[in-house]
């Protein structure tokens, strides 16, 4: 089959061709959803089809991680596109004919509409890989809901062999129309950190406090004074949410209990604040033990860092767009979400692009049990990041 030669008209007649096709692959990974590391079935057929388009690919990178390769016409740098595919532990409840047929799990983040996008992006850039420069390393990471997939695929070299230089990632976007595109520039998503503090004191009768030390007075105080280092530690101009979600202590209302156990989450887009931040925490228990003579345990975790837009690749890649698509491209607010293509961003310059999937007369959101993207989210995503795929590596 003839290709028209302009790049805009070849690559919307190769999506026109395959998009139908792809919207039965998303179709057959929305039915059967796996959690993260148990994505077999998932990486067997995303595997398969790129057997089928003849493109060089390694299953089993992070246990069940899919990297395909499609080298360019020219010598030229490395490109990622990176898709996540796990699902979440939420029982569907969209009454769809596609819907999951595994209790308890679905794909309510849309990661099958990332699989089935980064394999149209396949099959586009196969077909013009002699017009690139340059090299495209498809990446199908596992558990990226449970925040551990992306670590564990750059341990075992995703960035290597060949060294990446770039890297593009992509998340649907319920609350953009579909047709839609949006960008950050600089910080784009959260650094996402937890927190325990167990209150150590000495328990007693409710009726003598003086005889005891009182873990839930103090953990309360605690939990009241950590708002402050929001409001009074962190720059101002650099966003920052301390949330404590869980406390825990006591079973009877007429005894002092031994200890108190309190957890939370730190999120920040700023390298200061997030220092800031768990330096205040800390600090803060550290004088809870003076002034109120309890013990504190602090069990602070840093997760994924805060995502970093770079405009080496935004750029490139929003200017893509608006050739092959036209001026549909918003630059958005940051979010205090979180995920873990941040790691790859703290690596190599990159670029997460938010694809609009609203469905119309709808207003979903992620996460929840009924969410039913726009399908023609798809085939839209494929062109703009197989475009941008081409200018990156022109």
């Amino acid at each position: 089959m003839s290709l028209p030669n302009d790049p805009q008209s070849t690559i919307a007649a190769i999506t026109a061709r395959i998009e139908a096709g792809l919207i039965e692959i998303r179709r057959d990974i929305h039915a059967h959803p796996e959690l993260a590391f148990e994505e077999v079935r998932t990486a067997g057929v995303v595997a398969a089809e790129l057997a089928r388009l003849g493109i060089s690919h390694q299953t089993g990178v992070a246990k069940t991680g899919v990297v395909g390769m499609i080298e360019g016409g020219r010598p030229g740098p490395c490109l990622v596109i990176r898709a996540d595919m796990d699902a979440l532990p939420i029982h569907e409840q969209t009454g769809l004919p596609w819907a999951s047929t595994i209790d308890g799990k679905m794909h309510a983040c849309g990661h099958d509409i990332h699989t089935t996008t980064l394999l149209g992006v396949a099959a586009v850039l196969k077909e013009i890989a002699p017009q690139l420069a340059g090299s495209v390393k498809l990446v199908f990471q596992p558990a990226e809901e449970a925040i551990g997939g992306m670590q564990v695929m750059i341990d075992e070299g995703v960035l290597d062999n060949p060294h990446v230089d770039f890297a593009l990632g992509f998340h649907n976007r319920p609350d953009h129309a579909v047709g839609r595109f949006s960008y950050v520039r600089g910080p784009g998503l959260a650094a996402a950190d937890t927190f325990e503090v167990t209150v150590h004191g000495i328990s007693g009768h409710a009726a003598h406090p003086h005889g005891a030390v009182d873990p839930i007075v103090a953990a309360a105080t605690l939990i009241t004074q950590l708002q402050t280092v929001v409001s009074r530690e962190v720059n101002p101009m650099h966003p920052a949410v301390v949330t404590v979600g869980a406390i825990n202590g006591g079973i009877a209302p007429n005894i002092i209990p031994d200890s108190v156990t309190f957890r939370g989450t730190v999120r920040t887009l700023h390298d200061p604040a997030r220092d800031a931040a768990e330096a205040g925490i800390k600090r803060l228990c550290a004088g809870a033990e003076v002034g109120m003579r309890v013990r504190c345990e602090v069990k602070y975790r840093r997760g994924v860092p805060s995502l970093i837009n770079d405009d080496k690749v935004l750029d490139p890649t929003i200017a893509a767009i608006r050739l092959q698509l036209g001026d549909v491209v918003d630059e958005s607010a940051p979010s205090m979400g979180a995920e873990d293509f941040a790691l790859m961003s703290r690596k190599v310059p990159s670029f997460q692009l938010g694809i609009g999937s609203s469905t119309p007369g709808r207003k979903d959101r992620l996460h929840n049990s009924g969410y039913q993207p726009d399908e023609a989210c798809i085939g839209l995503g494929v062109q703009a990041l197989a475009r941008a795929a081409r200018e990156i590596l022109a």
